[in-house]
């Protein structure tokens, strides 16, 4: 049986086939999952239909600003009507004005700042909320975040800010749903080249820097973004498929942010509310992938071709 079989998500941020949004929603329903989809603005419109028609020409593909609170109650609406319930929902939205990603961060203005975060965190707030009462059976809300959230990326600026700020709401929506079975967990997975991303000044720079310095001397491709966007397993056997990004979570509670920190392909960080990861603590060999793990927290950290998956 397929594992999102008979499951229902709402994806949020797909703009063309190179978003990340794409990829996680290619493969959920590859999975089985019924998929929705949403769009902003006129010049993204064609792009979503001519996607999301490839799921049958009955796929609801609807408009919504996530800064509008009316569309988002309209989005929602929509979806009770034609599905009465929710499992799944891709947040991959994210903004700011093009002149706050170039120069220094001391002058993103009042209204940069303002925009970036209402956009790209607030945002996740607001649809999380929305879409809880209709997970009645429990869910599986994930956000995409960046590793300029973290550490300083030159000319991500309000971005990274905002996404820190997105992070720490993925903390407290997690506290909050979690008693509910909703999961709320966000993926940060290095350089890609989105729509999106290429408004930051120096990305292609960047792009070209992370390929040099990883292990496998490539990005991460959107196949292995799309399997790290599938609800993890509890049934032993049935893991994270391989590739450039691995991780595994034991068992599913709380916030962990899948991050491939640092330009190396390879290298996943399970980063969560708990202490830091301790690198003393004894190893032992997994039966079923053969990596060497221990366990913290209730999480599990592996070596994968002599990479240690750990805490930066």
């Amino acid at each position: 049986m397929s594992l999102l079989a008979g499951k229902i998500g709402i994806v949020f941020g797909v703009a063309n086939k190179r978003s990340i949004a794409w990829a996680i929603a290619q493969a959920w329903a590859a999975e089985g999952a019924k998929l929705a989809f949403t769009y902003q603005g006129d010049r993204v419109k064609e792009n979503v239909e001519e996607l999301a028609g490839a799921f049958g020409a009955d796929t609801m593909i609807l408009p919504c600003d996530v800064t509008r609170d009316e569309d988002i109650d309209q989005i929602f609406k929509a979806v009770t009507e034609k599905f009465g319930k929710l499992h799944l929902l891709l947040h991959s939205v994210a903004f700011a004005p093009k002149a706050a990603l170039e120069g220094e961060f001391v002058n993103t203005s009042r209204e940069a700042y303002r925009i970036a975060h209402d956009v790209s965190a607030y945002s996740l707030v607001a649809l999380s909320r929305a879409a809880a009462p209709l997970m009645t059976d429990g869910g599986s809300i994930v956000a995409m975040s960046y590793y300029g959230a973290e550490k300083v990326v030159p000319h991500y600026n309000v971005m990274g800010v905002a996404k820190a700020s997105l992070e720490a709401s993925t903390r407290y929506l997690a506290y909050d749903l979690g008693p509910k079975k909703i999961r709320v967990n966000c993926i940060s997975a290095g350089p890609v080249n989105t729509l999106a991303a290429r408004g930051i000044s120096g990305f292609n720079e960047m792009l070209k820097h992370y390929e040099a310095h990883a292990p496998l001397k490539r990005n991460v491709t959107p196949e292995e973004l799309g399997a790290t966007g599938l609800p993890r397993q509890r049934r032993r056997g049935r893991h994270h498929r391989p590739g450039a990004l691995r991780g595994r979570r034991l068992p599913d509670h709380g916030h962990v942010v899948a991050r491939a920190s640092r330009p190396r392909v390879g290298l996943v960080v399970l980063r969560s509310a708990v202490p830091s990861l301790s690198r003393s603590a004894p190893w032992f060999r997994h039966p079923a992938n053969g990596g060497l793990c221990f366990a913290h927290g209730g999480f599990l950290v592996c070596r994968f071709s002599n990479i240690a998956l750990s805490s930066p």
